[in-house]
C-alpha cells in the first residue's frame, strides 16, 4: 500500500480560505498538522478539522506573539485537555523579538510542564536563535516518555541537531530549508529516522506561489537528492517516522 505525504507544520487558518485549505489537504491525502498561533484560534480550528481523516489541529501560542498575547496562556491551559497536538510554541530570540525573551522562556517552560503533566502530547516547536535554550527546557521539563517534540524549521548548529536527535526530537523540514548550502548541510547530517516534512504555509513558496500541503512532494524529492536515495523510499521513511512519532497512544 502506498504511503501518504506528511505536512507536520502548516498554518491552514492563515490561508485566504481556511475551509478550502483543509479540504484540499484532505482530498490530497496529506497528513497535515494545522498549527495555530493563539489559543483563541483553537475552537474554530478544532471545529473545521473535526471528522477529517488527514488533518489535525494543534493548540498554539506563538513565541513571536508573547509580548502582546502572553496572558492568553490561561486560555491555552483551559483548552489543553482537548488537544493531542501542540503548536506553534517555542522561543524566538531574533532581534525583533528579543525584548520578550524572558517572558517567552517563562511561557514555553509552562507549556512543557503542562504537557508533561497531561502526557502524550506532540509538540511542533519554534527555536529561532534559541536552540540551546529550547533543548535545555525540553530536557528539564518534558521527559520523552511524557511527550514528543518536533523541531519545526530547525536552524541551530550541527552539534545542537545531534543533541536534539539524542534527546529523541524529530525535525520537520521544508523546501526553503533546502534552498541554501547551510540548510542542506544541516539536513544532510540528520538521522533519517528523525526527519519529517512540512510546508509552514503560507510562509513559504513553491514555484513562485504560496506552498500548500500537497507541495511536500517537492521537499521529499529534494531530501532524496540530498540523501542519494529514491524519492519513494524517503516518502515511505517519513511516513514510518510519523507512525513512530505517534506510536505512544494518548
Amino acid at each position: 500500500m502506498p504511503s501518504h505525504y506528511v505536512d507536520l507544520h502548516c498554518h491552514l487558518d492563515l490561508y485566504p480560505d481556511f475551509i478550502s485549505a483543509v479540504q484540499d489537504a484532505e482530498q490530497a491525502g496529506v497528513y497535515t498538522l494545522a498549527v495555530t498561533t493563539t489559543p483563541k484560534a483553537w475552537p474554530h480550528n478544532r471545529e473545521v478539522t473535526h471528522g477529517t481523516r488527514y488533518v489535525r489541529a494543534a493548540l498554539g501560542l506563538h513565541p513571536q506573539l508573547i509580548h502582546k498575547r502572553g496572558d492568553e496562556i490561561s486560555l491555552w491551559d483551559q483548552y489543553l485537555p482537548e488537544a493531542r497536538y501542540i503548536g506553534e510554541v517555542g522561543i524566538d530570540a531574533s532581534p525583533r523579538y528579543y525584548h520578550s525573551l524572558e517572558k517567552q522562556k517563562e511561557v514555553f517552560e509552562h507549556v512543557l510542564r503542562m504537557c508533561a503533566q497531561h502526557g502524550k502530547k506532540v509538540l511542533s516547536v519554534h527555536s529561532v536563535r534559541s536552540a540551546k535554550t529550547v533543548l535545555d527546557l525540553v530536557e528539564r521539563c518534558l521527559p520523552s516518555s511524557k511527550g514528543a517534540v518536533v523541531l519545526h524549521w530547525f536552524s541551530g548548529s550541527l552539534s545542537e541537531a545531534r543533541r536534539a536527535a539524542e534527546m529523541g526530537c524529530y525535525f520537520s523540514i521544508n523546501s526553503q530549508m533546502l534552498s541554501n548550502e547551510r540548510g542542506r548541510r544541516l539536513v544532510a547530517t540528520l538521522r533519517v529516522d528523525r526527519i519529517l516534512t512540512e510546508t509552514d504555509g503560507p510562509f513559504t513558496q513553491i514555484e513562485e506561489r504560496v506552498a500548500c500541503p500537497s507541495d511536500v512532494g517537492h521537499t521529499v524529492q529534494a531530501i532524496a537528492e540530498l540523501y542519494k536515495s529514491p524519492a519513494e523510499e524517503i516518502k515511505d521513511r517519513i511516513a514510518a517516522n510519523l507512525k513512530s512519532l505517534l506510536a505512544v497512544e494518548p
